[in-house]
């Protein structure tokens, strides 16, 4: 509807210059009237009120639309990254997908607008002048007024091809400095406490200048377009009066047509200048469409399978020598797991840093892709089962707590939006955060700020805890969740999550031994290989490294006390 309103625009602009060429014409003769003058006056202004109205009408529909394009490429920009496994995330850094979602939307978005409306008007506008001009008035003054208009293709070509190579630098210079910022933000305390505050500055400078001094040259190249498209259309201008003078003179064409010829090439400037600006909007949207379509092209490593298998519910969880390399890696993260764990047990794993605890964890999270038939679920191969049917049954606590920088309430039933207060109140007392929660300004509508700055670790860790156990989860993971809380705290917690969980599975993975004392089945990681397992007095028997590791724990518990 747009551009049809901008073509009716067009179509109704050549009428007017028409009308003065007349007018004058008529005035030169001697055959204007005051009937004949105030009806033409008249409907000058009836154009002019109709054409603003038109105007109006298509500016608000292109601009909304482009507008609206906008919303729903970010839109679907957030949808594609929730479908990706962490490898993505890996290849694609946080501020390069922030300025996906800023610079190159926008750039887009000014494509599908502004673009579309100097398309258009290019097209559009240039032939119906140059028809009118040969119809109307002369084509040998049309032809003679055109000859510097090749010139301006190659120009506009020229500077095109430049305009976008240095755009996608200045873009990805921009997700650059992103990066910088967030981490430099993030990372506040950790500067401030090595008093690295300059030295951060600096660096950020540096970045800076480099967005700076590439947007500067995108700009040198966009400054070009105008004066070169003004020059050649001063040319053009130029040949028409001369020209076109001759032709009065020799009585070809009439002064009003001549007057009127010179309206029509001054309506030439515009679509001239918005097809150089049309290149310029085409080459920084293309540009982005590149690096948007180049991210939408990437496809999550873990998919379901075709088809599924329905499970009712998560029974025995059983790994059948299951090994695992990170994308990209060169060795095995795991070698040869396998255990079974009955539905209701609580398993417990531990090992020394590195052992590759936390990724046994997240292979029931399928977070990567896993070798088939290697890990199943009541019987059933974990990749054969929906991922939205395995991720809903588990509560997961990362090593890492996510936290929103909005009220505690709102973090906790991230997972569970309808939980009612009562259901909140329970999942915060298994956590035992109920002191810590009364003790805080606002209580449950305390604002922890940008990822839980307000909050310690340990209350990190039990707001992350409380939201699993909201969800009342089939499988509840805790990845060295209990690391930043006292033994009473940590005591209180398990002793919680033993009565309350009765006939849900559990997965504990710690530094800590004695949050896994009470597991039906503890597995010692090294390597990735499973080199001890057994019940907790199993272990203390075999007198391996698990014995050892609890014995020192114990003995650093009682002189700390």
């Amino acid at each position: 509807m747009a551009i049809i309103l901008m073509a009716t625009v067009n179509l109704l602009s050549i009428i007017p210059p028409k009308m003065i060429g007349n007018v004058i014409d008529q005035i030169r003769t001697g055959g204007l009237t005051e009937a004949e003058l105030y009806r033409n006056v008249m409907l000058l202004v009836g154009l002019a009120v109709m054409i603003y109205v038109i105007v109006y009408i298509w500016i608000t529909t292109l601009f909304g639309n482009s507008i609206l394009l906008e919303k729903l490429l970010r839109g679907r920009l957030l949808q594609h990254m929730t479908k990706m496994s962490p490898s993505f995330f890996q290849r694609n850094t946080t501020g390069e997908l922030m300025a996906l979602a800023t610079n190159d939307v926008l750039a887009i978005g000014q494509t599908a607008g502004y673009g579309v409306m100097t398309l258009v008007n290019t097209l559009v506008g240039t032939a119906v002048v140059l028809i009118t001009m040969v119809s109307l008035i002369s084509y040998k003054l049309m032809l003679a007024a055109l000859i510097p208009l090749p010139f301006l293709t190659i120009v506009i070509s020229m500077l095109g091809k430049r305009m976008r190579k240095r755009f996608v630098a200045a873009q990805a210079s921009f997700g650059q400095m992103n990066d910088r910022a967030l981490e430099s933000i993030s990372g506040m305390r950790v500067i401030r406490s090595y008093v690295q505050e300059e030295h951060d500055i600096a660096k950020f400078d540096e970045v800076t200048k480099d967005v700076m001094t590439k947007n500067m040259k995108v700009a040198a190249i966009n400054s070009l377009f105008h004066p070169s498209i003004s020059t050649i259309v001063g040319l053009s201008y130029a040949i028409g009066i001369g020209y076109g003078s001759y032709m009065v003179f020799h009585n070809q064409i009439s002064l009003g047509q001549l007057v009127s010829f010179n309206i029509y090439l001054g309506m030439l400037i515009w679509p001239m200048i918005a097809f150089g600006e049309f290149i310029n909007i085409l080459q920084r949207g293309t540009a982005s469409v590149d690096r948007l379509s180049a991210s939408f092209a990437q496809t999550a490593d873990v998919q379901d399978h075709d088809p599924v298998v329905a499970v009712a519910q998560p029974g025995r969880i059983e790994l059948q020598q299951l090994s695992f390399r990170y994308p990209g890696a060169e060795h095995d993260s795991l070698n040869g797991i396998s255990l079974q764990l009955e539905r209701g047990q609580t398993l417990g794993i531990v090992g020394r840093t590195g052992s590759g605890k936390s990724t046994l964890l997240k292979q029931m999270l399928r977070q990567y892709p896993i070798e088939p038939q290697k890990l199943l679920i009541s019987g059933i191969p974990i990749e054969q089962i929906a991922l939205s049917q395995v991720r809903g049954w588990m509560g997961y606590v990362p090593q890492e707590h996510l936290l929103l920088s909005k009220p505690i309430r709102d973090n906790i039933a991230l997972g569970n939006q309808e939980a009612t207060e009562e259901d909140i109140r329970k999942a915060i007392e298994m956590a035992s955060f109920t002191q810590d929660l009364e003790q805080l300004p606002e209580g449950l509508d305390t604002i922890v700020g940008e990822n839980g700055v307000m909050l310690s670790g340990g209350q990190k860790q039990r707001v992350s805890i409380a939201r699993a156990l909201l969800v009342n989860p089939e499988i509840l993971i805790l990845d060295d969740s209990l690391s930043a809380v006292d033994a009473r705290t940590e005591s209180m917690i398990l002793n919680n999550l033993r009565k309350e969980r009765s006939g849900k599975t559990t997965l504990i993975a710690t530094h800590r031994l004695s949050a896994v004392m009470h597991a039906d089945w503890i597995i010692v990681l090294d390597d990735g290989r499973t080199v001890e397992e057994g019940t907790h007095e199993q272990l203390m028997l075999h007198g391996g490294w698990y014995k050892e590791q609890f014995d020192r724990q114990q003995m650093e518990a009682t002189l700390a006390g």
